[in-house]
């Protein structure tokens, strides 16, 4: 472990992410379950941007929302699971400061991104279901593109914010995370630096907090739209009109509910040493489970998607036909 020391006091220049090290027997069985579970990862939402881009039929607002959606999932996915593959394969879990630091700006400015996108496709299915007669006019094109364009701006500006102060703070020992990730709670705990004035930024700007300036908007738009959505379904006069809503809403309800279920979890209970574990277990849902589960959720059982993909394959086929029959 290389420290500095400095006027008596040692500085960490690395920490070590304990992650799931007190299980040595079953390293490699993890590393290949989680081995598979990020190959589903990444090839499920790369599926689903690759379709929402190339068949014309899926040019909606919905699966333009979507294809952001997956390609946030890619990203958040990258950013743990490599290193933590990694790690179950070399047994290697230091990490510098640096890194850390860099790990925790860019998961959590993608979560922020994740609750501001959930929250613009809210809006967009209430207008699809409570107003579908002015929804092609007011879900325009250009609209989409600065909803989606303010998440990702708005996502990365929160965190950016807070992650710089992290920056500036000095790290002393024991130098142990004990998690797989560099998450906020436990890397502040290993500061020696005054974090009171941290705490009030935080509260204010941190994405990762309920609460926040920032994400408390998107959840109130998010709940608005939800009553408003309920109340129409409830107004739909034939069963296979209701069932029909229903069916839409009911996946974009089980996403929220799942991300800012486990969120609250983690970060708005206290840490102590009886659910430091299920902090970690719960951990796992929004960083690897929600991007495994979410395209099954959304996309892939929709006739459009299934359609879509259906084309592709054909395609892809009559494609390798001719190729093979032109080099015969």
């Amino acid at each position: 472990m290389a420290d500095t020391v400095w006027r008596n006091q040692t500085f960490s220049t690395e920490f070590i992410l304990l992650g799931f090290g007190n299980l040595p027997q079953l390293q490699i069985l993890l590393f290949l379950l989680f081995l598979v579970i990020y190959i589903v990862i990444m090839t499920r939402n790369i599926l689903i941007v690759a379709l929402a881009m190339a068949d014309q039929y899926l040019h909606t607002p919905m699966y333009f929302f979507l294809g952001n959606l997956s390609c946030l999932e890619t990203c958040c996915a990258s950013t743990i699971l490599p290193r933590m593959l990694a790690s179950f394969l070399t047994e290697d879990r230091t990490i510098s400061v640096q890194v850390c630091i860099a790990q925790l700006d860019f998961f959590g400015s993608l979560v922020a991104v994740k609750c501001c996108l959930l929250s613009v496709m809210s809006y967009d299915l209430y207008l699809a279901i409570c107003k579908p007669l002015q929804y092609a006019a007011l879900m325009n094109g250009r609209l989409c593109f600065w909803l989606a364009a303010g998440s990702w701006v708005s996502g990365f500006m929160a965190c950016t914010i807070t992650e710089c102060w992290i920056s500036q703070m000095i790290f002393c020992g024991p130098s142990e995370i004990d998690h797989f990730f560099c998450d906020y709670n436990p890397l502040v705990k290993l500061s020696c630096s005054d974090t009171s004035l941290m705490a009030l930024v935080t509260f204010l700007f941190s994405s990762m907090q309920g609460h926040s300036i920032l994400t408390l908007p998107p959840v109130l738009l998010t709940l608005a739209s939800y009553i408003a959505i309920i109340t129409t379904i409830k107004r739909i006069p034939s069963m296979t009109g209701r069932q029909k809503a229903f069916s839409i809403f009911s996946s974009h309800l089980i996403v929220v509910t799942f991300c800012h279920g486990t969120l609250i979890f983690v970060y708005l209970l206290p840490d102590t040493n009886t659910l430091r574990e299920l902090h970690k277990v719960f951990s796992l849902f929004y960083t690897v489970l929600t991007p495994l589960v979410n395209p099954l959720i959304y996309s892939l059982r929709n006739k459009e998607v299934k359609e879509a993909l259906r084309k592709a394959v054909s395609e892809i086929m009559n494609f390798m036909t001719n190729s093979k029959l032109f080099c015969m």
